[in-house]
Protein backbone atom coordinates (compact mmCIF):
# COMPACT_ATOMS: atom_id res chain seq x y z
CA UNK A 1 0.00 0.00 0.00
CA UNK A 2 2.82 2.33 0.85
CA UNK A 3 4.52 1.58 -2.48
CA UNK A 4 1.32 2.39 -4.35
CA UNK A 5 1.06 5.77 -2.59
CA UNK A 6 4.67 6.60 -3.33
CA UNK A 7 4.23 5.65 -6.96
CA UNK A 8 1.14 7.89 -7.23
CA UNK A 9 2.98 10.82 -5.67
CA UNK A 10 5.91 10.38 -8.04
CA UNK A 11 3.61 10.15 -11.06
CA UNK A 12 1.74 13.31 -10.02
CA UNK A 13 5.03 15.14 -9.49
CA UNK A 14 6.22 14.14 -12.96
CA UNK A 15 2.96 15.37 -14.50
CA UNK A 16 3.15 18.72 -12.69
CA UNK A 17 6.79 19.21 -13.67
CA UNK A 18 6.03 18.36 -17.29
CA UNK A 19 3.15 20.84 -17.31
CA UNK A 20 5.32 23.56 -15.81
CA UNK A 21 8.05 22.90 -18.35
CA UNK A 22 5.53 22.96 -21.18
CA UNK A 23 4.05 26.28 -19.96
CA UNK A 24 7.52 27.79 -19.73
CA UNK A 25 8.27 26.71 -23.30
CA UNK A 26 5.00 27.86 -24.86
CA UNK A 27 4.57 31.18 -23.15
CA UNK A 28 6.84 31.98 -20.26
CA UNK A 29 6.75 35.26 -18.39
CA UNK A 30 4.90 38.26 -19.79
CA UNK A 31 5.97 41.62 -21.05
CA UNK A 32 3.86 44.35 -22.62
CA UNK A 33 3.71 46.60 -25.66
CA UNK A 34 2.09 49.99 -25.09
CA UNK A 35 0.82 51.16 -28.49
CA UNK A 36 0.17 54.90 -28.39
CA UNK A 37 -1.97 56.53 -31.11
CA UNK A 38 -3.56 59.92 -31.75
CA UNK A 39 -6.88 58.41 -32.92
CA UNK A 40 -9.17 56.51 -30.56
CA UNK A 41 -10.93 53.50 -32.02
CA UNK A 42 -8.04 52.67 -34.36
CA UNK A 43 -7.40 48.94 -34.76
CA UNK A 44 -3.98 47.52 -33.84
CA UNK A 45 -2.48 44.52 -35.64
CA UNK A 46 0.75 42.64 -34.99
CA UNK A 47 1.97 40.44 -37.81
CA UNK A 48 -1.57 40.70 -39.19
CA UNK A 49 -3.20 39.51 -35.96
CA UNK A 50 -5.85 41.80 -34.46
CA UNK A 51 -4.86 42.93 -30.96
CA UNK A 52 -7.58 45.43 -30.03
CA UNK A 53 -8.49 49.11 -30.35
CA UNK A 54 -6.92 52.31 -29.12
CA UNK A 55 -8.78 53.71 -26.08
CA UNK A 56 -7.80 57.03 -24.51
CA UNK A 57 -4.77 57.12 -26.75
CA UNK A 58 -3.28 53.71 -25.85
CA UNK A 59 -3.60 49.94 -26.19
CA UNK A 60 -1.58 47.61 -23.97
CA UNK A 61 -0.72 44.28 -25.61
CA UNK A 62 0.63 41.47 -23.38
CA UNK A 63 3.24 39.17 -24.96
CA UNK A 64 5.22 36.20 -23.73
CA UNK A 65 8.92 36.93 -23.45
CA UNK A 66 9.73 33.34 -24.44
CA UNK A 67 7.20 33.23 -27.26
CA UNK A 68 7.79 33.92 -30.96
CA UNK A 69 8.48 37.67 -31.18
CA UNK A 70 6.30 39.89 -33.37
CA UNK A 71 8.00 41.54 -36.32
CA UNK A 72 5.53 44.22 -37.50
CA UNK A 73 2.82 46.42 -36.02
CA UNK A 74 0.17 48.38 -37.91
CA UNK A 75 -2.62 50.72 -36.88
CA UNK A 76 -5.68 51.28 -39.08
CA UNK A 77 -8.73 53.52 -39.04
CA UNK A 78 -11.20 54.30 -41.84
CA UNK A 79 -10.52 57.75 -43.26
CA UNK A 80 -6.86 57.65 -42.19
CA UNK A 81 -3.68 56.44 -43.85
CA UNK A 82 -2.59 53.09 -42.37
CA UNK A 83 0.51 53.32 -40.15
CA UNK A 84 2.99 50.41 -40.24
CA UNK A 85 6.37 49.87 -38.59
CA UNK A 86 8.83 47.05 -37.95
CA UNK A 87 9.29 45.85 -34.36
CA UNK A 88 12.99 45.87 -33.47
CA UNK A 89 12.84 45.14 -29.74
CA UNK A 90 10.72 42.79 -27.67
CA UNK A 91 9.88 43.29 -23.98
CA UNK A 92 11.55 41.05 -21.46
CA UNK A 93 9.58 39.51 -18.61
CA UNK A 94 7.89 42.25 -16.59
CA UNK A 95 9.07 45.01 -18.94
CA UNK A 96 7.21 47.34 -21.28
CA UNK A 97 8.00 48.67 -24.75
CA UNK A 98 6.34 51.82 -26.07
CA UNK A 99 5.27 52.11 -29.70
CA UNK A 100 4.04 55.44 -31.05
CA UNK A 101 1.76 55.55 -34.09
CA UNK A 102 0.49 58.72 -35.76
CA UNK A 103 -2.47 58.46 -38.12
CA UNK A 104 -2.99 61.17 -40.74
CA UNK A 105 -6.34 61.78 -42.48
CA UNK A 106 -6.52 60.58 -46.05
CA UNK A 107 -6.14 63.74 -48.16
CA UNK A 108 -9.29 64.78 -49.99
CA UNK A 109 -8.55 64.85 -53.72
CA UNK A 110 -8.99 68.26 -55.26
CA UNK A 111 -11.65 68.43 -57.97
CA UNK A 112 -10.06 68.11 -61.37
CA UNK A 113 -11.39 70.62 -63.84
CA UNK A 114 -12.05 69.18 -67.26
CA UNK A 115 -9.62 71.02 -69.47
CA UNK A 116 -7.58 72.84 -66.83
CA UNK A 117 -7.28 76.64 -66.56
CA UNK A 118 -9.91 78.98 -67.91
CA UNK A 119 -10.09 81.94 -70.25
CA UNK A 120 -13.04 83.98 -71.51
CA UNK A 121 -14.86 85.04 -74.65
CA UNK A 122 -17.05 88.14 -74.62
CA UNK A 123 -19.68 88.05 -77.36
CA UNK A 124 -20.96 91.52 -78.26
CA UNK A 125 -24.32 91.76 -80.00
CA UNK A 126 -26.69 94.57 -81.03
CA UNK A 127 -29.74 92.61 -79.82
CA UNK A 128 -30.42 91.59 -76.20
CA UNK A 129 -31.97 88.22 -75.48
CA UNK A 130 -30.21 86.55 -78.41
CA UNK A 131 -29.12 82.92 -77.97
CA UNK A 132 -25.39 82.26 -78.23
CA UNK A 133 -23.92 78.92 -79.32
CA UNK A 134 -20.31 77.79 -79.47
CA UNK A 135 -20.33 74.96 -81.94
CA UNK A 136 -23.54 73.18 -80.94
CA UNK A 137 -23.21 74.04 -77.24
CA UNK A 138 -25.66 76.60 -75.89
CA UNK A 139 -23.90 79.25 -73.78
CA UNK A 140 -26.66 81.66 -72.77
CA UNK A 141 -28.37 84.89 -73.89
CA UNK A 142 -26.97 88.33 -74.50
CA UNK A 143 -27.82 91.03 -71.96
CA UNK A 144 -26.82 94.68 -72.04
CA UNK A 145 -25.23 94.04 -75.41
CA UNK A 146 -22.92 91.17 -74.44
CA UNK A 147 -22.43 87.66 -73.03
CA UNK A 148 -19.28 86.37 -71.27
CA UNK A 149 -18.46 82.72 -71.99
CA UNK A 150 -15.92 80.82 -69.84
CA UNK A 151 -13.83 78.16 -71.62
CA UNK A 152 -11.01 75.81 -70.64
CA UNK A 153 -7.73 76.87 -72.20
CA UNK A 154 -6.48 73.28 -72.48
CA UNK A 155 -9.78 71.85 -73.64
CA UNK A 156 -10.82 71.16 -77.21
CA UNK A 157 -11.13 74.60 -78.81
CA UNK A 158 -14.34 75.78 -80.44
CA UNK A 159 -14.13 76.69 -84.11
CA UNK A 160 -17.45 78.52 -84.70
CA UNK A 161 -19.96 80.61 -82.81
CA UNK A 162 -23.48 81.64 -83.74
CA UNK A 163 -26.05 84.10 -82.42
CA UNK A 164 -29.76 83.83 -83.18
CA UNK A 165 -33.09 85.29 -82.22
CA UNK A 166 -36.58 84.96 -83.59
CA UNK A 167 -37.27 87.69 -86.17
CA UNK A 168 -33.60 88.09 -87.06
CA UNK A 169 -31.33 86.42 -89.56
CA UNK A 170 -28.99 84.03 -87.69
CA UNK A 171 -25.34 85.11 -87.43
CA UNK A 172 -22.47 82.58 -87.68
CA UNK A 173 -18.72 83.18 -87.78
CA UNK A 174 -15.41 81.37 -87.33
CA UNK A 175 -13.39 81.47 -84.09
CA UNK A 176 -9.76 82.08 -84.98
CA UNK A 177 -8.39 83.41 -81.68
CA UNK A 178 -8.25 81.51 -78.39
CA UNK A 179 -7.81 82.96 -74.88
CA UNK A 180 -4.86 82.09 -72.66
CA UNK A 181 -5.33 81.47 -68.93
CA UNK A 182 -7.18 84.46 -67.48
CA UNK A 183 -7.29 86.27 -70.84
CA UNK A 184 -10.36 87.52 -72.74
CA UNK A 185 -11.07 87.37 -76.48
CA UNK A 186 -13.76 89.61 -77.96
CA UNK A 187 -16.26 88.35 -80.54
CA UNK A 188 -18.83 90.45 -82.38
CA UNK A 189 -22.20 89.56 -83.89
CA UNK A 190 -24.66 91.80 -85.71
CA UNK A 191 -28.24 90.60 -86.12
CA UNK A 192 -30.31 92.01 -88.95
CA UNK A 193 -34.12 91.82 -89.03
CA UNK A 194 -35.29 88.96 -91.16
CA UNK A 195 -36.89 90.21 -94.45
CA UNK A 196 -40.68 90.36 -94.37
CA UNK A 197 -42.22 87.45 -96.27
CA UNK A 198 -43.79 88.36 -99.64
CA UNK A 199 -47.61 88.30 -99.67
CA UNK A 200 -48.96 85.10 -101.02
CA UNK A 201 -50.92 85.52 -104.29
CA UNK A 202 -54.16 83.62 -104.41
CA UNK A 203 -54.45 81.46 -107.53
CA UNK A 204 -57.12 82.58 -110.07
CA UNK A 205 -59.99 80.15 -110.22
CA UNK A 206 -60.45 78.42 -113.65
CA UNK A 207 -64.08 79.62 -113.79
CA UNK A 208 -63.03 83.26 -113.57
CA UNK A 209 -60.53 82.76 -116.41
CA UNK A 210 -63.16 81.13 -118.60
CA UNK A 211 -65.65 83.89 -117.80
CA UNK A 212 -63.08 86.55 -118.71
CA UNK A 213 -62.31 84.85 -122.05
CA UNK A 214 -65.99 84.53 -122.94
CA UNK A 215 -66.63 88.16 -121.98
CA UNK A 216 -63.75 89.28 -124.20
CA UNK A 217 -65.08 87.22 -127.13
CA UNK A 218 -68.59 88.60 -126.66
CA UNK A 219 -67.30 92.16 -126.62
CA UNK A 220 -65.35 91.50 -129.82
CA UNK A 221 -68.45 89.99 -131.50
CA UNK A 222 -70.62 92.98 -130.57
CA UNK A 223 -68.07 95.46 -131.81
CA UNK A 224 -67.77 93.61 -135.10
CA UNK A 225 -71.61 93.67 -135.58
CA UNK A 226 -71.77 97.43 -135.11
CA UNK A 227 -69.22 97.93 -137.77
Amino acid sequence: MRKVCLSGILLLSVILLAGAASAATVGGDQGWYNVHCNVDGAAVYMDGNYMGEIVNGILTVPVYSTGTPYKTVSVEMPGYTTWTENIDTNPAAGEQEDIYATLNPVPTPEPIMIGGDTGYYVVYCNVDGADVYFGSDYKGQTANGELTVEVYTTGTPYTTYSVQKSGYTPFTAQITEYPEKGDTVKLHATLNPAPAPEPTKSPVAPGIILFSVMAALLCGFLISRRE
